[in-house]
């Protein structure tokens, strides 16, 4: 029939459609900037969306499970009850957060299943 040759070559083609077939299923949501999102939040609202931005200062909220996050002139709340979160989470941090962004009570609230914060730097100052 085929040779092995030819065999090898046609299983090779369709392994490689096949994993192409699951990335582009399966594309990452691209990250986005707290300003970006902000700028025009309403065609995000209801939408899984990845976003990226630094922890506001005193924002941590840990009974209520939110902080805030901000870029250069927008701010978001952030609703990580449903997130396990690193331990690594604080003030100034840069924190990578994916969810659902929600219109509630007259503010834009992302009500995140996914944090990762970023890791400490080692030229950071220490904290006593």
């Amino acid at each position: 029939m085929y040779s092995r040759r030819v065999r090898i070559f046609i299983l090779g083609g369709i392994i490689t459609i096949g994993l192409l077939g699951v990335l582009l299923m399966e594309a990452p949501e691209p990250t986005r900037q707290i300003d970006e999102v902000m700028d025009d939040p309403s065609q995000y609202v209801d939408q899984e969306i990845a976003i990226r931005g630094e922890v506001l200062d005193g924002s941590i909220d840990e009974s209520n499970f939110e902080f805030i996050l901000h870029g250069t002139t927008h701010t978001l709340r952030i609703d990580y009850a449903d997130a396990s979160v690193s331990n690594g989470l604080g003030d100034n941090r840069t924190v990578y957060a994916q969810g659902v962004l929600k219109f509630v009570d007259g503010e834009y609230v992302l009500h995140s299943d996914v944090i990762k914060t970023s890791c400490p730097s080692k030229y950071e100052e220490a904290t006593e």
